[in-house]
């Protein structure tokens, strides 16, 4: 009898710590083949248009389930504005500027307002603003180029990254 109650006490544990293994959060990291990105801050950001519910998982700290599903009800994001406003819906402006560390918007070069073309690191409004007055641009390695004015080598190729293409 007490190698039973043993047993199921052994079992018990195998199964409490095999459970806690399975809802540990995956560390995020940056691959550029996927929808991911790192910024200079070294955070990894998530396409909100194309990231799975596991990738905001492991890339937004604290984001429970509940979230990802108002992140992914909005899709397509055609603006940062957008993201604010539907996602301001659930939480405060400070939690929503926490998030936007942690996700971007993609970029359409002759498309995107202000507010999305600042989610580059190192662009402000005036060259945002510049960058939208020489538009239209025929081709990403245009509008590059006239960005490359901007911003460092590093920051060019983080937007390189957040360009939808």
């Amino acid at each position: 009898m007490k190698r039973r109650v043993y047993f199921v006490v052994a079992l018990l544990l195998c199964m409490m710590a095999i459970a806690g293994c399975a809802s540990a959060t995956p560390v995020a990291q940056a691959n550029p083949s996927s929808d991911t990105t790192a910024d200079s801050g070294n955070i990894t950001k998530v396409n909100l248009n194309t990231a799975t519910a596991d990738e905001f998982l492991a890339a937004v700290p604290g984001l429970g389930n509940r979230m990802v599903r108002e992140f992914q009800e909005y899709r397509p994001y055609i603006s940062i504005q957008q993201f604010r406003q539907e996602i301001g819906k659930y939480v405060d402006e400070a939690q929503v500027a926490t998030y936007e560390k942690y996700v971007y918007v993609p970029i359409t070069i002759n498309d995107s307002d202000s507010e999305t073309l600042q989610q580059i690191p190192g662009l402000d409004p005036t060259e945002a603003e510049s960058l939208i007055s020489a538009r239209p641009y025929a081709t990403v390695d245009d509008f590059l180029s006239k960005l490359s004015t901007y911003v460092s080598a590093d920051e060019l190729e983080i937007a390189r990254a957040y360009l939808d293409q």
